[in-house]
């Protein structure tokens, strides 16, 4: 079976501790998606403030000055989002800590599973 055909399933059975070979191939395949998705708004980030840049410097009057404030919302504010987009893709940990995904699963799980029974 080929790696395109192969299901994209965590094998609860396995328990939290033991990753199946669909499980570590999943974990890759999400791992990229995220750099992709990065990637991809960081060259949109970039393509867009040069035309902005363009734009502004084909409509500045004779000895006006490009380096003023509104010049550079865009960039300032659009860069704190891809600064926090890049946080998340490769600092995932840094805010919530190692594993807290798994963790908050298994809480959740049991906190069910005792609702269930009461």
């Amino acid at each position: 079976m080929s790696h395109n055909n192969i299901e994209m399933k965590r094998n609860y059975n396995s328990g939290f501790g033991e990753f199946q070979p669909e499980d570590n191939y999943a974990a890759a395949q999400q791992e990229v998606k995220r750099l992709k998705g990065f990637y991809t708004h960081l060259i949109v980030y970039v393509a867009v403030n040069i035309l902005i840049v363009f734009i502004n410097i084909r409509d500045l009057d004779p000895g006006e000055s490009y380096f003023k404030i509104e010049n550079f919302f865009t960039a300032f504010f659009w860069g704190i989002g891809i600064v926090a987009h890049g946080f998340s893709v490769f600092l995932p940990n840094w805010i919530f800590g190692r594993n807290w995904e798994e963790k908050k699963i298994k809480e959740l799980m049991e906190k069910e599973k005792s609702e269930k029974w009461e």
